[in-house]
């Protein structure tokens, strides 16, 4: 296969895959089932595609053939359950037409809150959420957990394991049960870009695929503010990162940044989210809107000077009231340090627990208080 074909494959598959994928299951009735059936789609392809050119449509080759390997497996299988033999005839049924795409839309939702499922463990719905709905192998997503490949598959196999035991529905969850299960969701997409834009694992794929998922979640539930948040948040901070690294790929202090290389469009874009979804909750702000603000102090400003840190320190208050999570707390304590002095923020830094970040930060307000 020529290079071109090769990334038209990979590109296909990352943006694609979790679109057959989500429909597969939802034919199907089995995760394994219909994740091994699309790996073997991508196989087929891989042998197919060079002898026969890259077919016009990508996904729908992808799609119909995953379908293929799906019924060859069920068909094979004794004792399926009443699901799977739903899902058996649904796909002999349907074989030969793809899915309209709100359908699709609908599903890929489906497999959203199926990976981030509240009995599933928070570094669990990251790693399925990497597998299934990035598209990525276990040894990319061992790197980006920092963890190992045998670790990684082990806790992808006892995800699929407990799904399928705890009868976890593939299902979006009635509006009622929204609120209580949208921040789940939330957070495992603020995870996957997290580690993404971590400078020791800096990944443009899984940053590119977080913020597709905060897209499409915002797409698909536009009357939730905390979708809206979240996109808005990583628009203001993924508009920074052209700026982020050097030549050399260290990473640059968001102060010494060339604000010229931000993306201005997607700032633009970012705020806007973000004054439309505080305009909806009337002034009472979630995590994700009040990070997002915190995000749009630093983009608004058009330079360091001009930054405007009372506000950012009075964000950083109600965000740790909201949620206290040890990065808030740190980030507010170097907020103290830009309003009242260095010595200020030492002293905001000691009510913190020792451990995590505490020392590298605590190292440079010395380094300040000493200039």
């Amino acid at each position: 296969m020529t290079d071109p074909a090769r990334d038209l494959l990979a590109h296909t598959v990352r943006r694609e895959g979790a679109r057959v994928l989500a429909t597969l299951i939802r034919t199907v009735g089995d995760v394994q089932v219909a994740e091994d059936a699309v790996q073997e789609a991508v196989v087929a392809a891989l042998t197919s595609w060079p002898r026969t050119g890259v077919p016009a449509e990508p996904r729908a080759w992808l799609t119909l053939t995953a379908r293929r390997k799906a019924l060859d497996v069920l068909r094979r299988e004794s004792g399926r359950s009443a699901r799977e033999e739903e899902g058996l005839r649904m796909i002999e049924l349907g074989r030969s037409d793809l899915p309209p795409e709100d359908v699709v839309r609908d599903d890929q939702l489906r497999l959203i809150f199926t990976c981030c499922h509240p009995t599933l463990a928070p570094a669990t719905r990251v790693a399925l959420a990497l597998r299934t709905l990035c598209g990525l192998d276990v040894p990319t997503i061992a790197t980006v957990l920092l963890g190992t490949e045998a670790a990684t598959a082990k806790r992808l196999t006892r995800a699929r394991q407990k799904i399928a035991a705890a009868r976890i529905p593939y299902r979006v969850p009635d509006v009622a049960d929204l609120p209580d299960r949208l921040p789940a969701v939330c957070a495992v997409i603020q995870a996957l870009y997290t580690a993404g834009y971590r400078p020791s694992s800096e990944d443009p794929v899984v940053r590119t695929e977080a913020v597709r998922l905060a897209e499409l979640l915002h797409d698909l539930l536009p009357a939730q503010t905390m979708p809206q948040g979240l996109l808005a948040l990583l628009l203001l901070t993924e508009a920074r990162r052209p700026a982020r690294l050097d030549d050399r790929g260290e990473p640059v202090p968001l102060d010494r940044q060339d604000r010229n290389r931000w993306d201005r469009p997607m700032i633009d874009r970012g705020i806007d989210l973000l004054n439309r979804s505080l305009l909806a909750t009337q002034g009472s702000a979630d995590p994700y809107q009040l990070q997002a603000a915190i995000a749009a102090e630093h983009d608004r400003a058009v330079s360091a000077d001009a930054t405007d840190h009372a506000e950012i320190l009075r964000l950083y208050d109600l965000l740790v009231a909201v949620a206290p999570s040890e990065p808030a707390r740190l980030a507010r304590a170097v907020a103290v340090a830009e309003v009242h002095g260095s010595a200020a923020g030492l002293a905001a830094l000691d009510e913190l627990p020792p451990g995590g970040r505490r020392d590298e930060v605590r190292a440079d307000l010395l380094e300040r208080n000493r200039g």
